[in-house]
């Protein structure tokens, strides 16, 4: 039984977030800055708003703050257009819709805007299986933040239940690192 788990461990360790957090609000972004990161790539819908929502005071808020820092921001959704825009008309940072993510495409168009690399890039956002998947295949480091809000669109109901199962193996890998 321990081999077998030992061989599920391995097999979703593609997916395991580089760091988890409780909020995007709870990161660190000085001492992100302070270590070399020059760009944030944001999921949007559960990572700074809840599902379809525009951006708030406290998204616009850390928007204006990221900037004050030096970051390059870029927004990377697989939403379309129009949500995108509205949402980033609020915050005035590069974006890119339609994302295809995880394909690694649109990460590193990300990159390009906001003349970073893999190196001092940064990306949050709320799903494994999209967001940190891409992330992790395009080599930039990752923050999976927990979602805002539960109330979330049918496919990706399924697709937190499979996470739980990640997330159970990445924590308990996490509780052994760290004895």
């Amino acid at each position: 039984m321990k081999k077998q788990e030992e061989g599920t461990k391995k097999m979703f360790r593609k997916f395991f977030p580089d760091v988890y957090m409780e909020s995007t609000y709870k990161i660190d972004f000085q001492k992100l800055y302070e270590k070399g990161y020059r760009g944030v790539i944001f999921d949007i819908d559960n990572t700074l708003v809840p599902h379809g929502e525009p951006a708030d005071k406290r998204a616009v808020e850390l928007f204006e703050n990221l900037k004050k820092i030096g970051f390059q921001c870029c927004l990377l959704s697989n939403n379309q257009y129009e949500r995108v825009n509205s949402f980033n008309e609020q915050v005035q940072v590069q974006f890119i819709e339609n994302a295809h993510k995880p394909s690694r495409k649109n990460y590193q168009k990300a990159m390009e805007l906001m003349g970073t690399s893999v190196k001092n890039t940064v990306f949050v956002g709320d799903q494994l299986f999209t967001d940190v998947y891409g992330a992790k295949r395009t080599g930039i480091y990752n923050i999976l933040v927990k979602p805002i809000h539960p109330k979330e669109e049918i496919q990706i109901v399924f697709k937190r239940k499979l996470e739980k199962i990640v997330l159970y193996f990445y924590e308990k890998e996490q509780k052994k690192k760290e004895r």
